[in-house]
Order: structure tokens, then sequence, then C-alpha cells
């Protein structure tokens, strides 16, 4: 149950600040934002505020923010339809009853002939017992259409995704993983604040009971500065040895306050992967670096890690592209959730950094040129702001849609291959 809380939680807010900067950006924009959404499919929770219908959907899988003018609008009034109106105080139109009419006996009657719902908000037409007088309303700008007795908000073109420059709308596009990065900064500075940062140097924090840094006689804030040969200097140095020595003998030597000690310790033999993927064998000898509680410390922590991991991250992917990695070292949802139980019970703190390291890569993953993701789309945009003018909304539709399907398959094959390797 706390794996599924923590998972819980997690997911919602690694989802919920990508899509709030998606939000924000929009709404900063004057974008008309129809819809926040928290997971895919039907709706479990759901309620309207500043035009915006916020949800929690069944589906854990993501999450999306409709602008108005991303898909198509809603309803199409033509010339021949039969549609009710109602009026505010202005006498504009406030309410466009598109069906049950009958339901509403104090909506005015019309057949419509001319309507132009983004640039001049008009509709004009005639009413049914009077054929010969053409009538014409003004529409008032957050008009609402009323279908099936649900309200959706008009939208004018300057409220839509394509009216906005190409920096309002690559900026829009950017915001979600942009606000992923911030979070992962947040996150480590939050930890450096906790726990402190690591030292620099190979200093002993703490020792893992019945682990081989204890047997070999290992002691809190020991000083590690040599290892058979080699100088010591840097705590990525000494466990890089550690690693490449499973089951052999490190003779050390260790600065214990102001005496030097020497100790000799077998590094237990541990299963791991390579870069490639492949099982390995690794030494580790349970201890963890020693923290430090300091303010610049702190600051250079938090944006130093989130470079480390964006580098590492990187790495990896043009690695998979170039097929030096196996699509088998990726991970979804039921791999993510397994790997969530393990990282749990290791403790708060490597459950804070798994956080941030998730949310990097959700960063990252949304940034990639591909159909149907932030970076795909924004790629379209940078193409206009090249070519001077946009590819035909048809086009980048067919790409996108596609896009999605593949995505959706290759979702599939890795879920699949989550599911053999916990219980094949």
């Amino acid at each position: 149950m706390t794996t599924v809380i923590a998972f819980i939680l997690m997911f919602g807010v690694l989802v919920s600040i990508h899509e709030w900067g998606h939000l924000i950006f929009a709404k900063r924009a004057g974008m008309l934002v129809r819809e926040f959404a928290i997971g895919f499919g039907p709706k479990i929770l759901s309620f309207t505020k500043n035009e915006t219908l916020y949800t929690i959907r069944l589906i854990p899988a993501g999450g999306y923010v409709r602008v108005a003018g991303d898909d198509p609008e809603i309803v199409e009034l033509k010339p021949g339809h039969h549609i009710g109106l109602e009026f505010n105080n202005d006498g504009k139109v406030a309410k466009i009853i598109v069906n049950n009419k009958s339901k509403h006996p104090n909506a005015r009657t019309i057949e419509v002939e001319n309507v132009d719902l983004d640039h001049k908000l008009i509709i004009e037409g005639y009413e049914q017992d009077d054929e010969d007088t053409k009538l014409h309303f003004d529409v008032d700008r957050k008009a609402m259409f009323v279908v099936d007795e649900r309200e959706t908000q008009i939208a004018p073109f300057d409220r839509q995704f394509a009216s906005k420059t190409v920096g309002q709308r690559a900026m829009q596009l950017f915001a979600g993983p942009m606000m992923n990065f911030v979070l992962a900064i947040f996150i480590f500075l939050l930890m450096g604040l906790i726990q402190g940062v690591p030292v620099e140097q190979a200093q002993m924090g703490e020792i893992q009971s019945g682990s081989p840094a204890e047997e070999a006689g290992l002691q809190e804030n020991d000083v590690i500065t040599q290892i058979g040969d080699q100088s010591i200097s840097t705590w990525e140095q000494f466990t890089d040895i550690v690693r490449e020595s499973p089951g052999q003998e490190l003779d050390l030597v260790i600065s214990r306050g102001d005496t030097e000690h020497e100790l000799t310790v077998v590094p237990a033999e541990v299963e791991a992967v390579n870069e490639k993927g492949d099982p390995i064998e690794v030494g580790q000898i349970g201890v963890l670096a020693a923290y430090e509680k300091d303010i610049l410390g702190t600051l250079k922590f938090g944006f130093e890690r989130t470079y480390e991991t964006t580098k590492l991250i990187i790495t990896n992917l043009v690695m998979l592209v170039t097929g030096q990695l196996s699509i088998d070292v990726l991970s979804g949802p039921v791999g993510i959730y397994d790997a969530t139980d393990q990282v749990v019970q290791s403790g708060f703190s490597n459950f804070l950094m798994w956080t941030a390291m998730l949310s990097i890569n959700l960063g990252i993953i949304n940034l990639v040129p591909l159909p149907a993701l932030d970076g795909g789309r924004l790629m379209f945009v940078l193409i206009e702001a090249v070519r001077g003018k946009p590819i035909a909304p048809e086009k980048e539709g067919v790409f996108h849609f596609v896009g999605f399907a593949l995505l959706m398959l290759l979702m599939i094959v890795v879920t699949w291959n989550d599911i053999q390797r916990l219980f094949l």
C-alpha cells in the first residue's frame, strides 16, 4: 500500500507540474484553455474554474492541456442549421442551443444563414415564422455552445493557439518540459537542505550493519586516502574502484582523526546491468557518502545534479537511437512501478532522488521531436518560423496521428517486456 500511495503521488506531481507549465503559459498568452487533465480515459473527478475544466481521469498514463484551436472546434455551425439563442443583459448572444431546444422554452429559435464565431462574432438568420426578415445578432466573446445540455465556451480566433506569435506558441509547448527540470532542481535543493550535500573527498557516512565495510573495521567519518598503490582524493574515485573489484581484496589507507590506519576490505558481489543492458557483477561494501550542510554547496548541488542526470539520460537516449542499447532497457508504467517499489523500501531520500530523475526523464522525452509529443509540435512551430508560413494543419494532423499510434505500439511492447521481467 505504501508503494501504491507513493507511486500515485509521484505520478500526480510529475504530470501536474508538466501540464501546469503548459497551462500557465497558455493563459499568459491569452489562449483559451478548455481542459487541464491528469490521466486519460473516463473522468473520475472534475470541476470548472476560470474558463477551464479540470479533470482527473482513470488511466494514469500521462495528461494533457487542451487549448482552443489545437483540435477542430467542438461545434461547427453551418447555414440551414436550426439553433436556439439566449441573450445576456447587453442583448448579445450568451448561449447557442444546438440541440434539445425544447428544454429551453425562452430561447429564440432561428435558421442560420451566416455565422462567424472566429472574427466578427455574429449570427444571421431567420425565424421559422418569418422568412422574409433577416435577423442579425452579436455574439458575446464568452458565449456558450449548449450540446446535450453541456456547455462549452466559444473561442474567438484571438483566443486560439494558431493566432499567437511563434514565440508564444513555442514557449507554451516548451513550458511543460521546462517545469520538469525546474521540479528536479527544486527536489535536489530540498534534499541538500534536509540532509546536506555529499562531501567531495572519500569520507565515510553511514556504515550498514553486517556489511563488508563494517567487517573490515571502517567507521563513520573515516577518509580513504589510498587503495593499493593509488591515491584517492574523491568519492567517485573510491566508488569506481570498489565497483570494479567484486570479491577482490582491497588494501585501504584511511585517515581517522589525526592517525592513519591500514584495513583490508572485500567488496560483495552484487548483480547489476551495464550500459548495454547486459547483466554484470559489481562490488559493494555497504557505505554511504558523508554529507555536510552548506548553503552555497546546496545551490551548486541542485544545479549540478540536474545537469549530470540530464547528460546521462541524453547519452543513454542517443545510445538507444544508434542501436548501442537494446529496447529491452526501456521501462513503461509497470517497470517504473516495480522500480519505485524497490526505491521506496530503501528510504525517503532515495525516493526523492528517483522522483527528480523521472522528472528530468519526462522533460527530455517530451522534447524529443516525435509526433504527438511536445517536441514534435515544437518542431512544426520552428519550421514555420524558418519558412515563414505554417505547414497545412491536415498534414500536421496526419503526422501526429500516425506518430501517436506508433508510440502506443512502443508502449505496449515496453509494458510486455516489463511484465516478462517481473513474472516470467
